[in-house]
């Protein structure tokens, strides 16, 4: 009798678990501080990372060399001497490159639902094209015109036909005009990838910055972020170190 029901339970457990499924989880959260160290060349995308930890309070290791940007390249070769760029990151031991990719593993991991929508929220389709936009059209673009305007005399685009990269900066702007965010109406990493772009862009004289007034206060708002300023104080604390020169305006 005892095995008769011993044997009509396990027969009952079995039932149960077939009718069960599992639904995955979208992220990995992770629960323990990971250990960050971020190599660096000041004023490069490595700025991207240093930022988005400043903004999630996560503690990290910066490397660079201060004022001495081949030296910065040198030391990054050392522990990456396959991809010799700015930023490798190193998180609990892992190679990491790409900053998009860097900052999307660092959000997936640490993130906890904070500086991106849900999912589900109207937002998220703004914000995954920026996140790519950034370098996949308007980085791309904006570096192009530069190349192109060093090879053919130095000058600044300020032509009535709009160059590639100066298109890309305009549909930026637009999209500003009806949005506060480039992530829609919060500021997420989105924001934080398409800040070096324009800011090359202004910067090398490739835009007129005048033209696009929504991106000038969008800017402002950036940069007036306690987590970008700590970020300034850490990864750019001279300035710019050996910047490639602007365009020559007209």
């Amino acid at each position: 009798m005892k095995l008769f029901g011993t044997l009509a339970l396990a027969l009952a457990l079995a039932s149960a678990t077939q009718g069960c499924t599992t639904t995955p989880t979208q992220s990995v959260v992770e629960t323990a501080t990971p250990k960050i160290v971020i190599y660096h060349a000041e004023g490069r995308r490595s700025e991207r990372v240093v930022w988005l930890c400043e903004e999630l309070g996560l503690p990290y290791e910066l490397k660079y060399r201060r004022g001495d940007v081949t030296g910065s390249f040198e030391d990054i070769f050392a522990v990456n001497s396959g991809m010799r760029v700015a930023p490798t990151v190193f998180y609990n031991g892992e190679l990491l490159v790409e900053s998009g990719a860097i900052l999307q593993f660092i959000m997936d991991r640490n993130g906890g639902g904070r500086l991106m929508p849900a999912v589900s929220s109207p937002d998220y389709a703004s914000y995954l094209r920026f996140m790519h936009y950034s370098e996949g059209t308007l980085a791309s673009d904006v570096v192009a015109d530069y190349r192109v305007a060093r090879a053919t005399g130095g000058k600044a685009p300020r032509g009535a036909k709009e160059t590639d990269g100066q298109r890309a900066m305009r549909f930026a702007d637009d999209f500003l005009e009806k949005h506060p965010w480039f992530g829609g109406s919060q500021f997420t990493t989105a924001d934080i990838m398409m800040v070096f772009p324009i800011s090359y862009a202004i910067r090398m004289n490739v835009a007129d910055p005048v033209k696009y007034p929504n991106i000038l206060a969008w800017q402002k708002k950036v940069e007036g972020r306690p987590a970008f300023k700590r970020m300034i104080a850490a990864a750019r604390p001279d300035g710019r170190v050996a910047p490639p020169p602007s365009l020559t305006l007209p």
